[in-house]
């Protein structure tokens, strides 16, 4: 961890109000996990017990305590999604990725209207079935 890095990116969200979640996110983008001592200095900076800046970290999916360096497809679950015949397409998702790319289960894309729908990155997959979703898990 870039001790440099994580006290730029406290010094960037401490004048917000309810700073703990920005910086949490800017963490995670810039060091691709928010490891226990990242924890420590943000909880001191912020004035926070380890312990608070623990429970957030673990309550929220988003964030991780270790890298993971695999792809990430982020399929929608939601009750949209649902209607539109996205539970189907999961064990085919599931079994194209294996152990090389990760299912990430996210609820709403803001594709109600179009789904199951899925994201790669900075890419939108609408109107998916089982054969578009399997190939956009292979090309991850």
């Amino acid at each position: 961890m870039d001790r440099a890095e994580l006290e730029r990116i406290i010094a960037a969200h401490a004048g917000r109000k309810g700073p703990l979640l920005p910086i949490l996110h800017a963490v995670q983008h810039s060091f691709g996990c928010i490891p226990a001592e990242a924890e420590a200095v943000i909880a001191k900076a912020l004035n926070l017990s380890r312990a608070e800046v623990h429970g957030v970290v673990s309550f929220y999916h988003d964030f991780t305590s270790a890298p993971d360096s695999r792809p990430v497809i982020e399929l929608c679950r939601a009750e949209a999604c649902q209607a539109r015949g996205v539970e189907q397409l999961v064990a085919a998702a599931q079994d194209a990725a294996g152990e090389r790319v990760r299912i990430k289960t996210v609820y709403c894309l803001g594709l109600c209207s179009s789904g199951p729908a899925a994201r790669h990155g900075d890419s939108l997959h609408a109107r998916l079935d089982e054969a578009a979703l399997v190939d956009l898990v292979k090309s991850a």
